[in-house]
This record gives C-alpha cells, sequence and structure tokens, in this order.
C-alpha cells in the first residue's frame, strides 16, 4: 500500500554520536505512541508539528533515552506524517529500536521508498530525485553543485517552460483543425515554425551540455603520452603533488600506466601516466604501449610531453591521436631552451609552469564552467533530450508540407520525452530504476 507506515535507519550505519530512525505513511504516531514516553506532559498523539520531545525510547528488550519530532502530512519531506526517533547512536541500538517498529505494525523501507513517495506526492520532480542522488554520491565539488542545480528543480523548470510552449502551439493547431473554415494564413504557418525552431535551438542547447557534464560526473580523463624519457611520470608526480610513479633515466621504465586523481576547479582530473610509445621495444614493454594506445583513444584530452625534437616517433604519435583534444607540453624547460610547437613549457622537476598547466587542463577540457543554470549530468535525461530534440526536427520539416495534425503527433512525441526528465510520463520501470540508486533509509 502507498501510504501503509515504512520504517528504516535514516543514517549511515557504524557507530556515532546520534542515529535517527524514520517512520513514513498513514499514521506513524500510533507506533510512536506504543514505543515512546515522553518527559513532559504532552502525549505523543498531540505532538506539535516540527518540534523535538525527550523521552524513553521503549525497544526490543532495551530502552535508551533519545528525542521524537513528528513532522505533519504535507509538510514533510515525504508529504506524508512522518516521525523521527533520534537515539545514541550504536549500531544495534538503532537495529533494535527499528525492530520494535515492525513489532508495531510498520513494514521495512524499500531502497528509496521515501524519496519515491516524496515524487509520487509532488514534493520533487524525477530528475530532482536524480540530482539528491547525485549529490549523495559525489565525489567532486563540482558534482556536488551540479547535484545541487538538478536537486533545486533548475533543470525541470527549463524543461517545463519548453513544454508549455510546445503545450500553446499544439493549442493553436487544434483550433486551427477544430475550425478549417478560418483557413491557415502562411505567416501563422511561419509563426509556427519559427516557434519550433527556437524550441530546436533551447533543446539543442540543453544536449549539448551534456558533453561537460558526462565529464563533470565521471571525471576526465586525461592520458599523459610521449617518446620514452621525456619527463611523463615526472608530470604526473608534478600534477599530483606527491611521487606516484616511478621515476628513471631509463627508458622504459613505465610498463603500466599508472594512474592518479585531481581536483581542479572543483572538478575530478582522472590522470593515467602512460607508457612511452616507441618502435623498438622488448616484449613486456611492447604491452604496455598497447595499453597506452587503448587509454588515448578513450581519453577526455591527452597531455603529450616533448623536449621538443618533433622527429619521426613523436609524429607517428601526434599523427595516431590527432582526433582527441590535445595540449603539447614541453617539458624540462629548467635544461632546456622551449623550441618547437608547443602549448605551454614546463618544468616537472622544478615545479614551474605547473600552476598554469593545471588551468589549461581545466579551459580545454570544459571551457567556460557555469553551473548556475540547468546542467544536464544524467545520461538518461540526454537520451531523452536527444528524441525531443529529434520529435522537433521532423516536426519543422514537416511544417507546410504534412497536414499539421501529423505535425502535432511530433510535438506530442517531444513534449512526452520531456516528460521522461521530469518525471510526468516517466514508466515504472524508469521511476523504480532512478529510486534503486538510493539506500534503504532515504
Amino acid at each position: 500500500m502507498i501510504n501503509d507506515n515504512i520504517s528504516a535507519i535514516a543514517t549511515a550505519p557504524g557507530t556515532g554520536g546520534v542515529a535517527i530512525i524514520r517512520i513514513s505513511g498513514s499514521s506513524p504516531l500510533t507506533v510512536l505512541e506504543k514505543m515512546f514516553i515522553p518527559v513532559g506532559k504532552t502525549p505523543v498523539k498531540s505532538f506539535a508539528p516540527n518540534y523535538m520531545y525527550p523521552g524513553k525510547i521503549v525497544a526490543e528488550g532495551f530502552e535508551d533515552f533519545g528525542m521524537c519530532v513528528y513532522f505533519k502530512a504535507p509538510k514533510s519531506f515525504t508529504g506524508e506524517d512522518v516521525v523521527e526517533i533520534h537515539c545514541h547512536g550504536g549500531v544495534q541500538i538503532a537495529r533494535g529500536i527499528l525492530k520494535k517498529t515492525f513489532a508495531l505494525g510498520a513494514r521495512s523501507a524499500e531502497r528509496g521508498e521515501f524519496t519515491k513517495r516524496a515524487f509520487l506526492n509532488g514534493k520533487l520532480s524525477l530528475s530532482s530525485a536524480e540530482g539528491m542522488i547525485d549529490m549523495i554520491n559525489a565525489e567532486s565539488l563540482a558534482e556536488i553543485r551540479a547535484g545541487s542545480q538538478l536537486y533545486q528543480e533548475k533543470l525541470t523548470n527549463s524543461v517545463k517552460e519548453i513544454q508549455s510552449e510546445l503545450t500553446d502551439i499544439l493549442a493553436g493547431i487544434a483550433a486551427d483543425i477544430d475550425y478549417p473554415e478560418e483557413g491557415i494564413e502562411e505567416t501563422e504557418l511561419f509563426d509556427t515554425k519559427q516557434k519550433l525552431q527556437n524550441i530546436f535551438a533551447s533543446l539543442s542547447a540543453l544536449k549539448n551540455a551534456y558533453s561537460c557534464g558526462k565529464k563533470i560526473k565521471q571525471g576526465v580523463l586525461v592520458a599523459i603520452c610521449g617518446k620514452p624519457n621525456t619527463g611523463k611520470s615526472s608530470l604526473l608526480n608534478a600534477l599530483l603533488g606527491y611521487d606516484k610513479a616511478i621515476v628513471s633515466s631509463v627508458a622504459g621504465t613505465t610498463r603500466d600506466a599508472v594512474e592518479g586523481v585531481i581536483e581542479i576547479d572543483g572538478v575530478k582530473f582522472n590522470l593515467s601516466d602512460t607508457a612511452g610509445i616507441r618502435e623498438k621495444a622488448g616484449e613486456i614493454e611492447s604491452v604496455g604501449i598497447e595499453i597506452a594506445k587503448k587509454i588515448l583513444y578513450s581519453a577526455d584530452l591527452v597531455l603529450f610531453v616533448t623536449e621538443g625534437e618533433n622527429g619521426k616517433e613523436e609524429q607517428e604519435i601526434l599523427s595516431s591521436i590527432q582526433d582527441r583534444p590535445l595540449i603539447k607540453v614541453f617539458n624540462k624547460s629548467d635544461k632546456l631552451k622551449p623550441h618547437g610547437e608547443y602549448d605551454i613549457a614546463i618544468s616537472a622537476k622544478t615545479g614551474e609552469g605547473v600552476q598554469e598547466l593545471k588551468k589549461l587542463l581545466a579551459q580545454k577540457s570544459l571551457g567556460q564552467l557555469s553551473l548556475d543554470k540547468a546542467f544536464v549530468i544524467e545520461e538518461r535525461h540526454y537520451f531523452a533530450l536527444c528524441r525531443a530534440t529529434q520529435s522537433i526536427q521532423n516536426a519543422i520539416n514537416g511544417v507546410g508540407i504534412y497536414p499539421l495534425d501529423l505535425v502535432s503527433l511530433d510535438i506530442k512525441n517531444s513534449w512526452e520525452a520531456l516528460g521522461e526528465i521530469t518525471g510526468e510520463t516517466a514508466n515504472e520501470e524508469i521511476i523504480s530504476t532512478v529510486f534503486a540508486k538510493f539506500c534503504v533509509g532515504k
């Protein structure tokens, strides 16, 4: 049942100062009054919303002293009546209190069921729920900020504005179909096509933002490559700020990819120091070179480390990665005068130019990043936007060629694709997949 009482531990497992057990449903106070004895004279059934009440918690086989708070529907997270029991943070204490709520008629909440009920009760959109889980699972500041914008309904609001424009166009088409004797002026067709083109531009801008959003969520994969012994490992260590890779004057020291993670402007960068690429290599080194090539082909950005030789081997490496965003780094500027073609000169040994290189990494991979507007970081949203954009393109192509009732079908398809983002037209499979990402208690 949708409004039966569900219960779960809402805090992270483990020993801590406080643990919280959350109950939500049609009558969580009836569960609470059978296991909580208030200190004051106010009985549980008369608890005022949003106030903390101290008292004794009667659990399974023991008692604890804690606090309780009641959130009255619809002004609660789930939109239902909610009770939270705040007890001491021992693992067994929380489990014992939770077990007592089950004995008194509540059932165990499923993964993400509290948030799912909030969605079903209109407290937040489906995309807002996804923003919440992105914030919880974030591994960088930029991911937190992007998830926060999603949670605050920035994307939902943008999508609903477009849906509203589509609804207005559909209403105009319906009026033309209902009153055919009025006739359709060419100016009206031009106006409809212009509106659709404006919507197409808005959808394209949202869709194109995913390339940056994907990097924010997954991190930017940066491959460090070049000939052997150009200082790739030293560069990795300089960027990380500690020694991760073995540095040696012997060519071919790096046999496998050495990885590290840094954060630049709040964005996670996954660095991979690859084996030096050269023709004459031993069997083991050759394996490392093949791994290096695979990483290069999947990288978001390549740091090509050079000493300015611009010889045959370097040209072959560059030709193999010409379709990848590239930064040419002249290394060893403390020993050699920078020459040849390069984007930045540094010394991995002394640290000269390393901070400037970090700025260049952010600029090259993310451009002028702004998280103050609607941002697309979920693959699901991206594919929904792709379908919506394609449907609008079909509608634009059909205006003036096909009857408007056929054009309206493409416009409706676009509206419904956008509804999958907000949850208005999402099927149960989509909804279940989203909330399965949550933990029990959220």
